[in-house]
């Protein structure tokens, strides 16, 4: 088996401990995972920060780096595709994808490194100013804990370290202790992109332990996290005053108007429901169907499904891959099974084999049942049939969460008014919830986050404005 080691001090090393990370199909050995010690954790920030005091990389050297980073990884997309369809249980076409995106982050990152920018300040407006000027200038925190997720453990992953060097800080990295070993490969093509290999420290863990420590520790300046609401509270609650970007809860909404192309909503609609096995915080969970439209839609539905199904992530025939692990296959379809049980109907799926949930459509679900009012993250979708826009825009919003909603119409107002209304980070007209852009900004509201990704965005969460003013 393979070992997934830590890197620290410029060196990969032993952890304390070690437990094996599974195929998620198969089940069968992947790799041991070494975690951390405390003492180490401590280590691996010291260490980053030491070298982001004394190693000092112009912009442009950021950009070549980076650069060279995004080539190496599309000539590795085998290596690190296959990765994913083992630990994360991805298909191969969703694996495929992540490195795509992943070629994108890394290039974006690396020109937004060299458009840093400050601002001239017109203090001369002001009364009695004269013969003084005013300018602002970015400068990195220091050091960037990322911690990143299992269910974009490539793209999510360099939507944090890539634009936290791009703008000149160091990165202590732990990845989800599911995705082990995508994280490794993402060290190692930084390194031989040519990063300085005191810059980076790689630690592995639980997020009850390692994550603790690193939040405890005083030297990180910035955590960049993408998880569950309460983990996300916990954060803020542990790192004081430190800046912080948070990607946590969601409970994403599509709406399909009367007037909307029914046919090209379906298809998005289907991929946004069930790509990564509903793993996704954006992932349309409910969608709001007018009524005129829904027997249509219901019909082009059930066809656009038809011999989709869930299976081995390596086969071609396999629409969607497992669960990240049993038990959130068990939740996933007790969350189903307690809906049909209060009176909703399956439309199609709804059978569980193992890890493996097939893509299912409830209809006749209520407010009430938990597959409306929490986040399911498995490949589960329900109908909500609607007549009054105003009323479905109400009850989308009626969520703590807000991070992302969509809605399919031809009409300008029908669009302006849920932009309007909607409150969350995105709304995307004529696209689903999960219609995210790598270079866009991406956050959420409520208590589904605080802060920016996307390249550009993200630089600015991690670097610091100072105001310099000059009198002659």
């Amino acid at each position: 088996m393979r070992e997934a080691r830590l890197f620290i001090g410029e060196r990969w090393c032993d952890g304390v401990s070690t437990q094996a990370v599974y195929d998620k199909y198969s089940g069968t050995p992947l790799a041991n995972v070494h975690s951390a010690s405390r003492d180490q954790v401590g280590m691996a920030t010291s260490a980053v920060a030491q070298a982001q005091a004394s190693i000092g990389l112009s912009p442009y050297d950021r950009y070549v780096i980076l650069a060279k980073a995004s080539e190496l990884l599309a000539s590795r997309h085998d290596d690190f595709v296959d990765t994913m369809v083992a630990e994360a249980g991805f298909t191969r076409a969703e694996a495929a994808g992540e490195v795509a995106r992943g070629v994108q982050t890394l290039l974006l990152s690396g020109e937004e490194a060299k458009r840093i920018h400050g601002e001239m300040v017109p203090i001369d407006g002001a009364p009695n100013v004269v013969g003084r000027w005013a300018f602002t200038v970015r400068y990195p925190l220091g050091v960037v804990c990322a911690i990143a997720p299992f269910n974009s453990p490539l793209n999510t992953t360099l939507h944090k370290v890539a634009p936290a060097l791009a703008a000149g800080n160091s990165v202590v990295l732990k990845p989800s202790s599911y995705t082990p070993l995508t994280a490794m490969l993402v060290v190692e093509l930084l390194l031989d992109a040519g990063l300085p290999s005191g810059l980076i420290s790689l630690v592995h863990g639980s997020g009850s332990l390692v994550g603790t420590w690193l939040l405890e520790d005083p030297i990180p300046s910035f955590y960049a996290f993408t998880g569950s609401t309460e983990t996300g509270l916990v954060i803020q609650r542990t790192i004081g005053l430190r800046r912080v970007q948070l990607e946590l809860g969601s409970l994403a909404s599509t709406i399909i108007c009367e007037d909307a192309d029914v046919q090209a909503a379906t298809g998005r609609c289907v991929s946004a429901a069930f790509r990564k096995a509903g793993q996704i915080c954006t992932s349309v969970q409910r969608l709001y169907v007018h009524r005129d439209v829904l027997d249509e839609f219901v019909a082009l539905l059930k066809e656009a499904l038809d011999g989709k199904h869930a299976g081995d992530p390596r086969a071609s025939q396999s629409y969607i891959g497992p669960l990240i692990s049993s038990d959130d296959a068990d939740r996933v379809y007790s969350w189903i099974t307690g809906a049909t049980e209060s009176g909703a109907e399956v439309l199609v799926g709804g059978e569980r084999s193992g890890s493996l949930i097939e893509p299912t459509v409830l209809v006749n679900t209520t407010s009430s049942m938990k597959v409306m009012c929490a986040e399911i993250f498995g490949p589960v979708m329900s109908i909500r049939p609607f007549t009054d826009l105003h009323a479905a825009l109400d009850e989308v919003n009626d969520t703590p969460y807000g991070l992302a909603a969509g809605i399919f119409t031809r009409s300008i107002k029908h669009g302006v008014d849920a932009a309007n209304r909607l409150r969350v980070g995105s709304v995307h007209i004529n696209e689903t919830s999960n219609g995210r852009v790598d270079m866009a900004p991406y956050t959420g509201v409520k208590h589904s986050g605080i802060g920016r990704e996307g390249p550009r965005y993200a630089i600015e969460e991690m670097t610091e404005e100072r105001l310099v003013t000059v009198r002659w």
